[in-house]
């Protein structure tokens, strides 16, 4: 049976609409920028908090989505280190939600082998989150399906300036000399150094940047832009993503 066609942990079959997938061109790597939760919200007459909430409800359902064909990781774009300028009852908001998230879907995600990670700087974290998260982190590292990495607390300047200062400090130390200096030795210095780049990024809410969100990575994955809002992101628009994702050829600056 397709992957696409299987049924997903609470035993609701995927929508007969969903598009057929080329099951040998799935994205390995996929980067969400979870956009419009406010929006969505405010259009509904309700406090932004709601829809951050709401958002974080739609996190496990993506998820399997993508962990059903075939997609080894899913980045989403948590918090960034711009996010810290929004009021902050909205901020301590988005930071409480890591602590109903895990309790309430670990087990599930550990029974579909999701590997959880972070990328993104521990430091302005409450402790709270902090440990709610490596506790997720620790009860699922030695899974090995879809790895779920979430970006919080992240910005791809900081990253990229960290990542050269630290090579600046190895080249002084003589631990690598100039000459060894390439785009693939500095990615090595990057927060995703463990990971491949996106092969497909997927921004919601309908606005069209990347908003300092791996600027080095996206350097060649395939941008797709939705007007859903996050919380309304189905299934379906994830698949017709992927599908949109396997109709563009990836030429990499050659012909």
């Amino acid at each position: 049976m397709n992957p696409w066609k299987r049924w997903f942990g609470n035993k609701e079959p995927l929508d007969s609409t969903v598009p057929e997938l080329d099951a040998d061109n799935i994205p390995n790597h996929v980067a969400v920028i979870m956009d419009g939760n406010g929006r969505w919200a405010q259009k509904r007459g309700l406090p932004r908090v709601a829809g951050h909430h709401a958002g974080m409800k739609n996190v496990k359902k993506i998820t399997m989505a993508a962990n059903e064909i075939g997609v080894k990781i899913l980045t989403l774009y948590a918090f960034s280190t711009e996010n810290w300028k929004r009021p902050r009852d909205e901020v301590d908001f988005l930071m409480k939600l890591p602590l109903e998230f895990f309790p309430k879907e670990i087990d599930e995600l550990i029974r579909n082998n999701v590997q959880i990670r972070m990328t993104g700087w521990e430091e302005g974290l409450p402790d709270a989150t902090l440990k709610v998260i490596k506790d997720a982190i620790a009860r699922t590292k030695g899974n090995t399906g879809l790895i779920l990495n979430f970006a919080l607390n992240y910005g791809s300047r900081k990253e990229m300036i960290a990542g050269m200062k630290a090579m600046l400090g190895d080249i002084e130390q003589g631990k690598i000399s100039i000459e060894e200096i390439s785009e693939q030795s500095f990615s090595q210095y990057l927060l995703t150094s463990e990971l491949p780049d996106p092969d497909l990024m997927i921004r919601t809410s309908g606005e069209q940047r990347i908003s300092n969100f791996m600027l080095w990575q996206l350097a060649y994955s395939e941008l797709c832009f939705t007007e859903s809002y996050w919380p309304e992101f189905t299934e379906q628009h994830f698949f017709d993503a992927v599908k949109e994702y396997q109709s563009r050829a990836r030429r990499y600056g050659g012909l």
